[in-house]
């Protein structure tokens, strides 16, 4: 494990590139807000290049998030092109947007002051590209962060329409083919959320040196929730004082989902057929399940709920709210529901902090995704695994049997502080930083 610099220690510079940054809420910038209050005690003095807000069009903006790192870190914001001036041609990528704006910054930032890596940790995978740009100029070896995978095949194995549209998608796609190659093959090292990206890369390309590739989940922080216990939406989507039991889910959601969210409302559907007086007293709430901003944020959940016959109990809101507002929604929830994607490399970043809640938890993943280890490691959750979408039958029974008719919405994991450890933001950003430390030994003279 690194050593942690003392004061006296001179401290490594990393350019951290995460466009969307706080104020604005979006998934992609979780993995460097939590190393924020780290990374120095570690030897790495981080510098943030991020979009301005009214550059990102994620719609949603948390002036909280910036309490949760030092106020004394550097964050260089650039102004792209605002999404109102290119929406209307259908144009809303945020890359195409800013791309050059952040090109352009991160050229005069690395021309004038001295850094020793770079770090990509973005869902804004054309960014990527600036890594070869930067080695070559500057010498500058950088660091890739996988959340997501860039060449996608999911849509394509599954016949399923993507966000956005075909159109849209294989116009990505292709620029993806021509581009990750380069990127992966120059990096000094890789990090992955999910096994499944890291075994896809070395197959993708035989020649990648195993060793420079990390499997490396995001954190979570107890911080989080010392802040989210006192805080309050300003206009709450839920009720919990209504006398119901509520369930609740925080997160995105989409076809890949519909398997596993179809089984969970077949259960509760033949448990109300059976025990209508206590099913009569459940709700379920979806919330933030959709990445567009209103009024384009659609539902995903609520139609399947009305499908299986139970959708007068569900309730879905599917624009993002401010991530307190979830982690409050999370921590009063009578009981809470993880669902997953029916690929089996979908790895939810939002797990841990399911975990903090100490809530009765229902998990439902592929039986080959990491977060059924991570919560079997933890003995967190009532867990349900499926190997394929072929039963979808035996998976609602079992959710019936064990979750509602046997009572496992009533029972709460106790967490293990000690097994949880390794989970932490604190330390997950210390490996972070050993990643760091070898791919900055790779230096070349520009």
């Amino acid at each position: 494990m690194t050593s942690p610099a003392s004061p006296a220690s001179p401290q490594r510079r990393v350019l951290i590139v995460s466009p969307n940054f706080p104020p604005i809420n979006a998934p992609d910038m979780q993995r460097a807000r939590l190393a924020l209050p780290f990374l120095r005690e570690h030897g790495w003095e981080p510098v943030v290049l991020a979009v301005t807000p009214e550059s990102s069009g994620t719609g949603v903006l948390e002036p909280l998030l910036e309490q949760t790192y030092p106020a004394d870190i550097q964050i260089v914001r650039v102004a792209g092109i605002p999404p109102a001036r290119t929406r209307w041609l259908g144009i809303g990528s945020l890359w195409w947007r800013c791309g050059a704006a952040l090109r352009e910054a991160g050229d005069a930032l690395l021309a004038r002051e001295k850094f020793d890596l770079v770090f990509f940790t973005t869902t804004q995978f054309d960014a990527f590209t600036l890594g070869p740009r930067w080695l070559r100029r500057f010498g500058m070896p950088y660091v890739l962060d996988y959340q997501d995978p860039w060449i996608n095949r999911y849509y394509e194995r599954t016949n399923t329409r993507p966000p956005g549209g075909w159109l849209k998608f294989n116009l990505t796609q292709w620029f993806a083919r021509r581009r990750e190659p380069t990127a992966v093959r120059q990096a000094a090292a890789i990090v992955s959320v999910s096994e499944s990206y890291t075994r896809d890369l070395a197959t993708n390309y035989p020649g990648l040196d195993a060793a420079r590739i990390t499997q490396l989940p995001f954190g979570a922080s107890a911080a989080d929730f010392a802040v989210a216990a006192r805080h309050q939406p300003a206009s709450p989507l839920v009720n919990f004082d209504d006398g119901f039991f509520h369930h609740v889910y925080a997160g995105r959601a989409g076809p890949d989902m519909a398997f596993a969210l179809t089984a969970l409302f077949r259960a509760f559907q033949r448990f109300r057929s059976t025990d209508p007086v206590r099913a009569g007293r459940m709700r379920f709430h979806f919330i933030g399940t959709d990445y567009a901003p209103p009024p384009r944020a659609r539902q995903w959940v609520a139609p399947l709920a009305v499908a299986a016959g139970v959708g007068d109990c569900v309730h879905e809101h599917p624009a993002r709210v401010p991530y307190f507002d979830a982690l409050h929604y999370l921590i009063r929830a009578d009981a809470l529901v993880v669902v997953g994607s029916d690929d089996a490399s979908y790895t939810a970043s939002k797990l841990f902090p399911y975990i903090l809640a100490r809530r009765p938890t229902l998990l439902a993943f592929h039986d080959e995704s990491a977060v059924l280890e991570f919560a079997a490691q933890l003995g967190v959750g009532t867990r349900f695994a499926f190997p394929d979408t072929s039963d979808g039958a035996a998976l609602a029974d079992s959710i019936h049997d064990r979750w509602f008719a046997g009572g496992g919405h009533l029972q709460a994991s106790p967490l293990d502080n000690r097994a949880f450890a390794p989970f932490t933001a604190a330390h997950l950003t210390s490996q972070l930083a050993e990643v760091f430390d070898r791919a900055a030994a790779r230096r070349t003279a520009p």
